[in-house]
């Protein structure tokens, strides 16, 4: 009596099928994983910038309707300061005469860039741009970056095109 030893395994066949499909569902969900990044990035400025707002505004009124200077660095927003906006660089000062902020923890990030230039006339693509007569502040983005970068449809909401 011959006795079939039958041999368990796949076939090369079986194996390349199983390749090319989990290949097809790379290709299919990478592309989803690169927009959600640039999703969470764009959430991260958004909300950024509405914090730096009301910031700007809360300084606004704080200290006699003047903005701060951000031109050289954030320190009027992120360490205490006097009604005249006058910064406590060391914390020594009168708790009675600084009494105001901080209003941010940290400097801010721009995700895009990952800058915290100062606020002011950034440098060419990169950093934030910020009007110390109106309050307006603005992250910059890279034209790349701009460009790749779609919320609503319209970027200018919330960046604007560095370098143009």
């Amino acid at each position: 009596m011959s006795s079939r030893t039958r041999q368990s395994g796949f076939t090369l066949v079986e194996i390349l099928i199983v390749v090319v499909i989990l290949g097809i569902l790379a290709a299919i969900v990478i592309p989803q994983f690169t927009n959600a990044s640039e999703s969470a990035k764009a959430s991260s400025l958004i909300s950024q910038l509405q914090t730096i707002r009301s910031q700007l505004e809360l300084y606004q009124v704080q200290h006699n309707g003047d903005y701060p200077d951000l031109s050289s660095n954030w320190d009027q927003m992120t360490k205490k300061t006097d009604v005249d906006g006058d910064v406590d660089a060391d914390g020594s000062g009168d708790p009675d005469v600084y009494k105001y902020g901080p209003y941010l923890q940290q400097s801010p990030n721009n995700p895009f860039e990952d800058s915290t230039t100062t606020a002011g006339t950034a440098a060419a693509d990169v950093g934030w741009t910020y009007s110390s007569t109106t309050g307006e502040v603005k992250a910059v983005l890279s034209a790349t970056k701009a460009s790749d970068l779609d919320l609503d449809g319209n970027t200018n909401d919330i960046a604007t095109y560095g370098g143009s």
